[in-house]
């Protein structure tokens, strides 16, 4: 998330118009609208009003994600689609945002959200679920993960890690069939497993 983007969140989170949030901090409202949209950064000081404001660190807001202060959660990124090869820091598809607790969630690691799309991990999976994801390139066999399969978009399946030093990538909806790869296939790269579940009613 940029930083404008991560301005904007704060603002409309705590319900502020534009116009308001620049009464606060003693600036415009077409500065806002420019931090927003990324075509300005705020100077050092208006970070400062912007931390002081919101409660979180000038570091949160630079992406560092440090914690909200006072509070004990990061917040995340939810994406509709990641393409295989873009830094997850250039990925515009942003579809939402989640909170996770660094009582559940250990803050050493980096987490992001994916969208589910699709009906191949039916019916623990269903179409529009978040998952939250920890970013690493590995797994243990029967792992969910989201995996990249040369250079497609990131896809959610169950990973199957065969003795024979193939991997299957195998669907949970059985009207989908298995796929294995092994030397000559297309390779397997893993972007990161599956923590948890987000359903909205």
């Amino acid at each position: 998330m940029q930083i404008g983007d991560k301005l904007a969140y704060l603002r409309k989170s705590h319900k502020y118009s534009q116009k308001e949030l620049a009464d606060k901090i003693n600036t415009s409202r077409s500065s806002i609208a420019m931090f927003e949209s990324n075509a300005r950064v705020p100077t050092t000081s208006t970070l400062s009003m912007y931390a002081d404001l919101f409660g979180v660190s000038v570091d949160y807001l630079l992406g560092n994600n440090t914690p909200i202060q006072g509070q004990d959660y990061i917040t995340i990124n939810v994406y509709g689609s990641i393409p295989a090869g873009i830094p997850i820091e250039a990925i515009e598809d942003i579809s939402d945002t989640e909170d996770i607790s660094l009582k559940e969630y250990d803050r050493s690691k980096e987490y992001l959200g994916l969208k589910v799309d699709g009906d191949s991990m039916y019916p623990k999976y269903l179409d529009g679920d978040t998952v939250i994801i920890e970013k690493t390139p590995d797994c243990e066999s029967g792992t969910d993960a989201a995996v990249y399969v040369n250079g497609y978009e990131a896809t959610l399946k169950t990973v199957i890690k065969n003795n024979n030093g193939s991997i299957t990538l195998k669907p949970i909806n059985t009207n989908y069939a298995p796929k294995t790869y092994g030397p000559g296939d297309d390779p397997v790269r893993i972007l990161g497993i599956v923590k948890e579940i987000r359903r909205k009613i």
